[in-house]
């Protein structure tokens, strides 16, 4: 969450063929005065490899409006897990 451009983040993690899980971000960017987000999935990658241990740092950051979250304000990972569990076995998807 301390990175610019984001509001609020969850990590998950989510089935992986080589890794058997795969580290997820899921991030709700903050708005701009422009109206276009200022977080991408490359800078924000590469703002933790500058803070974290590359096996700590996320495989992908995903990009939502806002998190699920239950009657209490608590964010919904299962949800955010299920949503995307076929993230990393899609043909065509990064690997890495």
């Amino acid at each position: 969450d301390g990175l610019p451009g984001v509001l609020e983040s969850a990590v998950v993690g989510l089935p992986h063929p080589d890794f058997g899980e795969g580290v997820t971000a899921v991030v709700v960017p903050k708005p701009s005065a422009s109206g276009v987000p200022e977080a991408t999935e490359a800078g924000l990658l590469a703002g933790l490899r500058e803070r974290l241990a590359g096996y700590k740092c996320p495989k992908r950051i995903l990009f939502l409006p806002e998190l699920p979250r239950n009657a209490l304000g608590k964010v919904q990972k299962q949800l955010l897990r299920e949503r995307f569990s076929g993230l990393y076995e899609a043909a065509g998807s990064p690997r890495g």
